[in-house]
């Protein structure tokens, strides 16, 4: 019956260990979304409103498969690989409007 206790005992630390676990990754996670509510959000005819302006910069930033899948792109965006944007994030221009779409 002593041993059976303590197996059932361990069985709890490690499951009370995974849900403790599961907790933090959670909230991790929902930490790191809250920073998306940050970015500023332009409608359709506030993106068509700046089109061809010269202060402006439009990337895709669709996934290769979807981009390339996809009959529908806007004359003038440049597409950028959204799983290398730390290699490329550094080289757009600061002096200029950066607006990215993915839909």
């Amino acid at each position: 019956m002593l041993i059976k206790k303590e197996v059932e005992g361990g069985y709890m630390k490690r499951v009370l260990s995974l849900a403790i676990l599961g907790v933090l990754v959670v909230l991790i996670a929902c930490t790191n979304m809250q920073g998306a509510n940050d970015v500023p959000r332009i409608s359709k005819d506030e993106l068509k409103a700046k089109l061809g302006s010269p202060d402006v910069v439009l990337l895709d930033v669709r996934a290769k498969n979807d981009w390339e899948g996809s009959d529908e792109k806007i004359t003038g965006a440049v597409r950028m690989d959204p799983q290398t944007v730390d290699a490329w994030a550094g080289t757009l221009p600061k002096d200029k409007e950066i607006v990215l779409y993915c839909a």
